[in-house]
Parts: structure tokens; C-alpha cells; sequence
């Protein structure tokens, strides 16, 4: 069975500036801001959260179903998945428009200034669940509004169990709508931030909103994560990375763990610490997508991780 995946195609274009921001704006003048950055370094990467959970769930023998909108520049993230043997049979092409793409500037201490286009992704609604076949599992992630509240609505209906993986996306809804998602979810997935937004939305305290769900997962970062399910608290360790470089797609990495897990049987316990096994391997390249795992080696270095067998 396949693993609908909905959520963004987009081109994060990275730009690096050799000086610190505050030495180039002063606050003064900070009403008629007009600032230029020589940006010497600049790399552009494939990602996007759709993209980035298929890349991840592919990588691990899953089988990734991508639901998205993409622009007349998608050609290039288009021969990329198709070199990736990913099936981009629901990827629809909305003339006139970009892809989503984030322009992000750095400086030396790691201050950014981000610009982010939407794009097709506004059209995410164009696409419909009904459409996709053989679907046993879905994850909704961040994508246009509508396109989100659609897709909710025709997994809930066809009766095939998903993931809500609000995101960056959380504030375009408010708590009423927030609580629909959950009500029509079968699992969530959020970082700390993320929960306490929800709580604040809702109204409702984490593990109140935990009891609707066959599972909430919310992510810490370096400190690991945590699985409410089946009215226990499963504690997930962090992995230690072989280095930290860069921290863009490891959510997305994490949540490819997790639907493998679900989509194969395996228990909180394996599904939580592969997860988090695969965040650890994304942080240490650079964009969301260029980690790579040979054949048999995730299985190891579960082993090396946790000392047990991952199956």
C-alpha cells in the first residue's frame, strides 16, 4: 500500500553573508530601512516538506505517494524525482505560477533574514485524495490552506487513517479548525513550539488533545521526543549526530521514520527511535535532502544507536 504524502514542493535558495546584519542596519534609520547584502555563497536546495518526507520514506523501502501543486519552473525538482524513482503521478503543474521557494540570507552568526513564495501551493485544493489509489496511510503537511482542509476532509471520508502535521502552517488556523483536523486525524506530529501554539489555539492542554488520537508525537529537538499513546508517555532518546551542519528538513526526516513505522506494524517504541535516528543523519548535511543511507545500513546504525535490533 501506498503512503499519501501532502504538503510543498518548493527550492530553498541559501545565501550567505561573510558580516553580521546589525552591523549593516542602523536602528535609527530602521522607518526607511533600504539594505543591500553582498552574498558571495549561495547554493540551491530541493525541498519542501512533501519532498522532503517522500525522499526520506523512499530512502528507507517505503513506498511514497506525492500529493502537490509546482510552477513552470518545476523541471528540474521534477527530473530529480524521477531519477529518485519517486511517483509524481499526483504532482500537478499550475501554469503562471513558481514553485514555493524560500530565499533565506545568513549572516556569521547564524541571524536570518527569510523571504518565502508560496506559489502553486496556494492551489493545493486543485488535488484530490479520491484521486490517489491504493492508499493505506496519509500525512497531511504543511500546504495551502484550503488545499489542507480538503485533503483532511477526503481522508476522513475514505476511511484511510493520516498524520497531522500542522507545521509552519498552524497559524493560518485557528483553534476551532485546529481541533477539526485533530478530530478527523489519527495521529499528530509537532515540535514543542508547535504544542504550545496548539494549546493556546484550542485551549486544550496537550494531553487532553492526545486522548483523540491513537498517537501525539511531539518533538524536542536535542532532547529527543515524546509519544503520547494509549494513555502512556513514550520517551524517545536523541541520537547523537555524527555532526551538526544544518538543521533545515529534520523534522521532515523524523516524520518519514514515523509513517514507516505505522505503515510496517512496528510499535511506538522502534517507530519513535528510528524517527529519531533518521533526524539525527539528516542534521549533518547541509539542505533537506542530501543524506544518503546504502542498502542495510539504516538497520545498523539503529543497532550502533540503541544497542538492540530495529524489527
Amino acid at each position: 500500500m501506498n503512503t499519501l504524502i501532502c504538503g510543498s514542493i518548493a527550492y530553498d535558495t541559501i545565501m550567505v553573508f561573510h558580516d553580521e546584519f546589525r552591523k549593516h542596519i542602523l536602528p535609527e534609520q530602521i522607518h526607511i530601512l533600504n539594505v543591500a547584502f553582498l552574498v558571495p555563497e549561495m547554493r540551491r536546495e530541493f525541498g519542501g516538506c512533501a519532498g522532503n518526507i517522500a525522499y526520506n520514506l523512499n530512502m528507507l523501502g517505503g513506498k511514497p505517494l506525492v500529493m502537490a501543486t509546482v510552477g513552470d519552473d518545476h523541471a528540474p525538482y521534477s527530473y530529480r524525482m524521477e531519477k529518485l524513482g519517486l511517483d509524481a503521478t499526483h504532482v500537478r503543474q499550475v501554469e503562471g505560477t513558481f514553485c514555493a521557494q524560500a530565499f533565506i540570507t545568513t549572516d556569521i552568526k547564524d541571524n536570518q533574514i527569510t523571504a518565502f513564495h508560496p506559489g502553486a501551493m496556494n492551489h493545493a485544493h486543485l488535488n484530490s485524495v479520491n484521486d490517489a489509489k491504493d492508499v493505506g496511510l496519509g500525512i497531511i503537511s504543511p500546504d495551502g490552506r484550503a488545499g489542507m482542509l480538503q485533503h483532511a476532509r477526503e481522508f476522513h471520508e475514505a476511511g484511510i487513517p493520516f498524520v497531522f502535521d500542522p507545521g509552519q502552517g498552524m497559524p493560518m488556523f485557528n483553534g476551532e479548525e485546529l481541533m477539526r483536523f485533530v478530530d478527523m486525524a489519527d495521529y499528530v506530529t509537532v515540535n514543542d513550539y508547535e504544542a504550545k501554539m496548539l494549546q493556546e489555539k484550542t485551549g486544550r492542554k496537550i494531553e487532553e488533545i492526545a486522548k483523540l488520537t491513537k498517537a501525539l508525537v511531539v518533538t524536542l529537538g536535542g532532547e529527543g521526543s515524546m509519544i503520547y499513546a494509549g494513555g502512556q508517555v513514550i520517551q524517545i532518546p536523541s541520537v547523537k549526530p555524527e555532526a551538526v551542519v544544518d538543521p533545515t528538513g529534520c523534522g521532515d526526516a523524523y516524520r518519514a521514520g514515523l509513517l514507516y513505522g505505522i505503515a510496517n506494524g512496528m510499535d511506538w517504541h522502534h517507530s519513535g527511535r528510528l524517527a529519531s535516528l533518521l533526524g539525527s543523519i539528516k542534521i549533518a548535511k547541509k539542505g533537506g535532502q542530501n543524506h544518503v543511507l546504502e542498502n542495510g545500513e539504516i538497520s545498523s546504525r539503529y543497532r550502533e544507536a540503541f544497542g538492540e535490533d530495529l524489527e
